[in-house]
């Protein structure tokens, strides 16, 4: 018994101890250094809620590092807190893959082809940039070829795939991932201090 209270008191005391220290580490974060201010306040895709919005590219080796980190911190995300995916248009086989994205989101099969996009190109080494060979990939994933083009062809997905491109071409982001804290602020990895740091910079910045 005895040494069972000693262990809970050490692992206590650890937490206190880790708690204290990431207070003080939260309290280094500096405007300019660890993130920056978006140059205009940006539309939020959901409005009503603290929104954290992961600017990313399924062709980035980066963005596809960071999906683990992000997927083991939303479980810890307070209720009132979104997080979602934008991807990136800063090229044309870019705005392809974005019309996949929210697409594939509009028929309920994004939770299910957001992985595979980024293993087939990430692992695979697949190329996957043009309107026929990422409907082709579809495809294979037993999706209904033309029902997903009628949905990527949508208003509805038009709309979104448009915001997508204002969001990348008026935040200040240069490169991805990128993550944008309610239209407001935004941090990356190099000035996170690395992909791992990122989450807790944006921990930070929704204390804000």
């Amino acid at each position: 018994m005895k040494k069972l209270m000693k262990f809970m008191q050490a692992v206590i005391g650890a937490g206190l101890m880790s708690a204290s220290l990431s207070v003080a580490i939260a309290a280094d974060y500096v405007e300019g250094t660890h993130y920056q201010k978006t140059p205009e306040r940006l539309a939020k895709f959901s409005p009503g809620s603290t929104e954290v919005a992961v600017l990313f590219s399924y062709t980035c080796p980066f963005c596809f590092r960071l999906e683990p980190y992000l997927k083991q911190w939303e479980k810890v995300l307070p209720e009132d807190v979104n997080l979602v995916h934008v991807p990136a248009i800063f090229r044309d086989s870019w705005l392809e893959m974005a019309r996949v994205f929210y697409a594939a989101e509009a028929t309920g099969d994004l939770a299910n082809l957001h992985p595979k996009l980024f293993d087939a190109i990430q692992v695979d080494k697949r190329r996957l940039d043009t309107e026929k060979l990422l409907l082709d990939f579809v495809a294979e994933q037993g999706i209904d070829r033309d029902n997903f083009l009628k949905v990527m062809n949508s208003m509805s997905v038009r709309s979104k795939v448009r915001q997508a491109l204002l969001v990348s071409q008026n935040s200040g982001v240069e490169g991805v991932p990128s993550i944008i804290v309610n239209g407001q602020y935004r941090t990356d990895a190099p000035m996170a201090g690395g992909l791992e740091n990122m989450t807790s910079v944006v921990d930070y910045l929704i204390s804000k």
